[in-house]
């Protein structure tokens, strides 16, 4: 089974920047659309930004140009380059894997995921 372990959640004031790390236990990312979702509190969970596997990449408006998601899978890492970071950003981070068939509250309820806080 292959695992995943959020990491690089940290404090920032407003307009700062931070790098999320998502790294796998077992098999790389090759042939999985992959993706950061979010949850803030009293918030629904919420998809971020997507890496398909044949590298193309999505975010939602909210994040468009702010944020760029990337994967190395040599060293089987996916990441969430996180730059003009506003209060509205500041939630629990999760990892997984976008598909249609994935319930994407259920992302946030079990996973690890890595905190974020902004202050303004």
């Amino acid at each position: 089974e292959n695992q995943l372990t959020e990491s690089g959640g940290g404090s920032v004031q407003a307009g700062g920047s931070l790098r999320l790390s998502c790294t796998a236990s077992g098999s790389t990312f090759d042939d999985s659309d992959m993706g950061w979702y979010r949850q803030a509190p009293g918030n629904e969970c919420e998809l971020v930004s997507t890496i398909r596997a044949d590298g193309t990449t999505d975010y939602a408006d909210s994040v468009k140009g702010r944020f760029t998601i990337s994967q190395d899978n040599a060293k089987k890492t996916m990441y969430l380059q996180m730059n003009s970071l506003k209060p509205e950003d500041a939630a629990d981070y999760y990892c997984a894997a976008v598909s249609p068939r994935l319930r994407i509250d259920l992302v946030c309820y079990w996973g690890q995921g890595t905190q974020v806080t902004v202050s303004s």
